[in-house]
């Protein structure tokens, strides 16, 4: 067996060492006149074509800027509504603290003493007291004066 017959056995594809001369053999098709200019025409672009495709590249960056600017709008207004919401949260418990603060300092036994005491005033007595039905509603509306009552 030669060294050339070797080379074409080895391995599991047949390698040709004459591959080269064997596309030389094949015959070369001929492009028609139609197709040539179809190749041609596909290789130079028309000055509309060009002008298009820029108009299309301005329109689409100009979409695009707009897009990250709104993107970034959105960002910036969670930011900021996170910042107020955080000093909202503050200035509630600050508000919660001063009122709680405020309920621990009030006496109401004092209250009551110097009511009664020193400016005369005198718990309502039973005929004294009217109740009137709010019909599930958080006020009541008068729409005229009531009775007077006396003691």
């Amino acid at each position: 067996m030669s060294r050339q017959n070797q080379a074409q056995i080895q391995g599991n594809t047949v390698r040709s060492l004459n591959s080269g001369q064997a596309l030389e053999a094949l015959p070369i098709k001929k492009l028609s006149n139609q197709a040539r200019k179809n190749r041609e025409k596909a290789y130079h672009m028309s000055a509309g074509y060009v002008i298009f495709l820029s108009v299309a590249l301005v329109a689409a960056g100009l979409i695009l800027t707009g897009y990250i600017k709104l993107q970034c709008d959105i960002t910036n207004s969670i930011k900021n509504i996170a910042k107020l919401e955080s000093t909202l949260n503050v200035m509630t418990m600050d508000n919660d603290e001063v009122y709680n603060r405020i309920l621990a300092s009030i006496n109401l036994e004092e209250i009551r003493q110097i009511a009664t005491q020193e400016l005369g005033m005198q718990y309502a007595s039973e005929g004294q007291i009217v109740k009137i039905t709010g019909e599930d509603s958080d006020y009541v509306r008068q729409y005229m004066d009531l009775p007077e009552i006396t003691p």
